[in-house]
């Protein structure tokens, strides 16, 4: 390979680095000439992985070449990449790992060694998607949901830390002026010394550790009571699998994780160095792209076949640069910026490419500014959002514990291979597709909603747009709501005072810390507005669902050392633990009286969150309108309580002596911030942090699981089971086969999203899986998440398509529902599809534009599957949900260009049969018939060779299992 690309046989394969002739590594720079110097510096990446994993089977010379000719080549190649790891978190990393459990079986059973099912590829494993908010301003508001079985005495099994008293004195200190939280705080300006163990938590007089509030402690009880079995899981998953390592609950979430103590940077394997890379099975993995480690979301199918040494398999994508010029407004947070971001890439098409970002604009632009960027790409439809590591990534890099001959190795190897990008120089900048250009100093405020992040609405409009929303008719925006209505108001009783919702009210406001807020200085300004509204006495109403959810004890240590912890906690905001939560969907009910009054007045309630997804009825379902903001933004509205203010001529409320106090009145100065952060977030920070990691937690230590091979499945589990993807395990591939008069099982719009088709929230007491949990035994207090049962087939098949918010044509309205054709029922799609099943009847989905858009999530593909779904035949699809659903052994059929169901006269009622030729060949077009004489074509959406392969084995997981035997 070398010979061929360099054409000289003397060409050295390997070279040692500089001053370190013990480190080795592949010069992939010296090769090619002049092509390797244009190559957008994400395409070196894939170009390196594919010289060093060159094999002639997997990986061949031709892809080598082929993406060292990108600039002729992209767009009209498939070419392989082997990442040099795996992130998973516990939702989509429980079925990965059940799977594994599962395919040990498989092999066993068929007469290979268990023992060989192992990762290939290291992978990491965050369990940080089980917390929900039962407990908040250290009260108990609502009746705890333990979850399966007797978990009152699993908790008190499991947790050996006793819940403390909110207010204690602090350690030894005779200078306090009383219980922690009892006096007006302020803010400290010495260094913190002192060693943290189990809890961020510090003094604010003094930063001396105390212990974690009630709230904390009784989540954290909740979090290990209900979700027992499937940590004993977890933890036997890291006793018998090689090469896989567990992060336990309550350390942080996946992304953040992922980017303060897993990535490298550079890897080093016995002295060979070569650039860090990932795949995870979450859409929102791009973030680390921001510390130039090339990496994006994929589904727990294809996460699963890279851990068995398999590659991804990607078309060689546009990359489009992204040149960033300018500097923000003081009042323009990173959310803003990345928003405007987010609008302008998917206004300038960029689905399906790379982004690479260059110009002077970057070089103002902190690692945790651009992994903000490069986190939010899954919105705009980008693969990944790519910023080469430069003196910036150095420094902070220094900051977060590199020690300086790390360093050294570092900067060394990736200019030595030409992926250091020169912040100093703007010559030598590498081609592109396509560049986009973007001024940093025209960007202002900005929230996204009230259904979707793209939607973007400037703060001095949010006022009139909210009318406007109230006015249109229902869809992507409008609530379609009577005029004469519009000024409604609902009396409501709570806690002894009487208040008013109306349109607008603001009724849950998180401030989440995770993705595209983990930014230090946006939680800061939350904090700073805080002390603010405090000291000119604002407060946010008690009805107000409020929680603050730090994305790791990074978080909590520096707003906690910078003294506005105890003002976040005065308006309500105080920590609920360490995980997601409203993200996906696991706040706590409303209050009862606010519930009722909503569906009494029928009022268009809001959520305001620092998160990443506001689809409606996510974060609650009688809260129709969510509006991603940044964090301070989303304590201003929670202390205004509306969303119907104009921020700029308003008054947030009245203050002391009947002052009114407006937002820019009590906002943080871009100065004040900057003060702020420098003397709180410093390397004793992350320090401590990954110590932390490291330690575990007394919880997860005192766990007991087996250490058997084999997993010993308990047959009266609700929350693993054996899955039944391998009963049809085979040695050979078995050639397609014809889909003959199938039903429609769904017929579907545009837009339809992986939460519809796999919803991630609580469990509706009517659905399928709550009559399946109930005959199991459980009441609805036991039932938990979705998110938490992925490990058990049973529910997340009976889930699958039970969003409220699903729009089948057939039925006309937003409902889980569908038609059995045969006998006319409208049924639970769940039911419908059984009775298919049982009556031997195949069943397509019928969709319209961007089907699958949204998070990636493996089981959007293996519950249609599950449910008997041959194909879905749509006019579009989301990249990664199209891969995942071949990936499972479904067929993804797309329209002729200009034609649908309306087109060609199609109601969806009708029969399909689907002629799959015996030689099938990447893009070819199928010839389809219906009962009713109609006769059209549409493309099959294999992409390449390795996705015909796995289609014809039955998918990525029997592909897999195969070669155990």
């Amino acid at each position: 390979l070398f010979i061929s690309l360099s054409g000289t046989p003397y060409q050295p394969v390997i070279e040692a680095l500089g001053n370190y002739p013990q480190k080795k590594f592949y010069n992939v720079s010296k090769l090619g000439g002049t092509k390797y110097d244009t190559l957008p510096y994400s395409i070196r990446v894939l170009f390196e992985s594919s010289v060093r994993n060159c094999d002639g089977f997997l990986v061949k010379e031709t892809d080598a070449m082929n993406i060292l000719d990108w600039k002729t080549k992209q767009n009209n190649v498939e070419v392989p990449f082997c990442p040099a790891r795996v992130v998973l978190q516990d939702f989509t990393g429980i079925p990965a790992m059940v799977d594994f459990a599962a395919m040990r079986e498989a092999v066993r059973n068929a007469g290979g060694d268990p023992v060989k099912v192992n990762p290939a590829c290291p992978a990491d494993l965050t369990v940080d998607h089980s917390l929900q908010i039962d407990f908040s301003k250290c009260a108990i508001q609502n009746a705890p949901n333990p979850g399966g079985g007797d978990s009152q005495k699993a908790v008190a099994k499991l947790s050996p830390l006793k819940v403390q008293p909110r207010k204690v004195p602090c350690r030894g200190q005779t200078g306090c002026k009383g219980p922690c939280g009892a006096a007006e705080p302020s803010r400290s300006s010495g260094q913190f010394s002192a060693q943290i163990e189990n809890t961020p938590i510090l003094c604010p007089f003094h930063l001396q550790p105390v212990p974690e509030p009630e709230t904390v402690l009784k989540n954290q009880e909740m979090e290990f009571g209900r979700n027992r079995e499937r940590l004993q899981f977890f933890k036997w998953s890291s006793k018998v699998f090689k090469n896989i390592s567990i992060i336990p609950p309550e350390t942080g979430m996946a992304h953040q994780v992922n980017l303060e103590y897993l990535s490298r940077v550079v890897f080093e394997v016995k002295d060979f160095l070569y650039p860090d890379s990932v795949v995870g099975t979450d859409s929102h993995m791009t973030m680390v792209n921001g510390l130039g480690v090339l990496g994006w979301g994929v589904g727990g199918i294809e996460t699963e076949a890279v851990m068995l040494g398999m590659p991804v398999t990607l078309t060689l994508p546009e990359v489009v640069g992204c040149e960033l010029t300018g500097t923000a407004s003081p009042l323009a947070t990173s959310i803003d910026i990345v928003l405007s971001i987010t609008k302008q890439l998917r206004q300038a098409d960029v689905a399906g490419k790379f982004v690479e970002f260059f110009g002077s604009g970057v070089s103002q632009l902190s690692v945790a500014d651009r992994t903000t960027i490069a986190n939010m790409c899954p919105e705009y439809g980008a693969i990944l959002s790519f910023f080469p590591v430069d003196n910036v990534t150095l420094r902070h890099l220094k900051h977060t514990g590199f020690d300086k001959a790390r360093l050294e190795v570092i900067e060394a190897y990736l200019k030595a291979v030409k992926l250091f990008r020169n912040d100093e120089s703007s010559s030598g900048e590498p081609e592109y597709s396509q560049v986009v250009q973007i001024s940093l100093s025209s960007i202002i405020p900005y929230v996204s909603g009230p259904k979707r992040s793209q939607d973007r609405v400037a703060i001095n409009n949010m006022k009139s747009d909210f009318q406007a929303c109230l006015n249109e008719k229902s869809g992507v925006k409008g609530f379609q709501i009577a005029a004469e209505k519009q000024n409604d108001v609902v009396p409501v009783q709570y806690e002894g005072n009487e208040y008013q919702l109306s349109h607008g009210c603001v009724v849950i406001a998180a401030v989440i810390s995770c993705t595209n807020n983990c930014n230090p200085s946006v939680m800061l300004a939350a904090g700073l507005l805080a002390k603010k509204a405090v000291e000119a006495g604002l407060v946010v109403k008690p009805y107000i669902r409020t929680s603050l959810s730090p994305g790791s004890g990074m978080v909590t240590h520096y707003l906690s050392s910078s003294g506005v912890l105890p003002y976040l906690s005065k308006l309500g905001f105080e920590v609920v633990g360490y995980g997601c939560s409203t993200c996906v969907g696991n706040t706590a009910p409303l209050p009862e009286a606010i519930r009722n009054a909503i569906k009494q007045g029928d009022i268009v309630a809001c959520g305001v969150l620092s998160g990443t997804k506001n689809f409606e009825g996510r974060l609650c379902d009688c809260v129709r309108a969510n509006y991603l903001a940044s964090p301070p933004l989303v304590v201003a509205y929670a202390i205004a309580g509306t969303v119907r203010i104009d921020l700029e001529t308003e008054p947030l409320g009245t203050g002391i002596n009947g002052k009114s106090i407006y937002l820019r009145d009590i906002w943080p100065t871009r100065k004040e911030l900057h003060t702020v952060e420098e003397e709180c977030v410093i390397s004793s920070m992350f320090k401590e942090l990954k110590e932390r990691m490291e330690k575990g937690n007394k919880r997860w230590n005192l766990l007991e699981a087996p250490e058997s091979t084999l997993f010993p499945w308990d047959l009266k589990s609700t929350y693993i089971r054996c899955p039944s993807f391998f009963e049809k395990l085979a040695k050979e591939p078995v050639l397609p086969q014809p889909i003959e008069n199938a039903h429609v099982l769904l017929y579907l719009g545009d837009s339809v999203t992986t939460d519809h088709i796999s919803p991630a929230g609580s469990i509706a007491r009517s659905s399928a899986a709550a009559k399946y949990l109930t005959n199991k035994g459980l009441t609805p207090r036991e039932f938990n998440s979705y998110g938490a049962r992925r490990g058990n087939d049973a529910v997340m098949t009976r889930g699958t398509f039970a969003n409220i918010k699903l729009l089948n044509k057939f039925i006309g309205k937003p409902a889980p529902k569908t038609i059995h054709f045969p006998s006319g029922q409208t049924l639970d799609v769940f039911e419908a599809a059984e009775l298919y099943q049982k009556e031997g009847i195949p069943v397509i989905i019928l969709a319209g534009k961007k089907y699958g858009l949204g998070s990636s999530r493996d089981w959007a593909a293996k519950g249609p599957f599950l449910l008997g779904v041959k194909a879905v035949l749509a006019e579009s699809y989301e990249k990664v949900h199209r891969s995942q659903l071949i990936g499972i052994g479904i067929a993804p059929l797309q329209f002729l260009p200009g034609e649908n169901p309306t087109t060609l006269g199609l109601t969806g009622r009708e029969q399909f049969s689907i002629l799959f030729p015996q030689e099938l060949s990447p893009g070819m077009t199928l010839d389809i018939k219906t009962s009713t004489g109609k006769a059209f074509s549409a493309v099959a959406l294999f992409e390449n060779d390795m996705e015909l392969t796995l289609y014809k084995y039955g998918g990525s997981l029997n592909f897999v299992a195969r070669r155990f035997l």
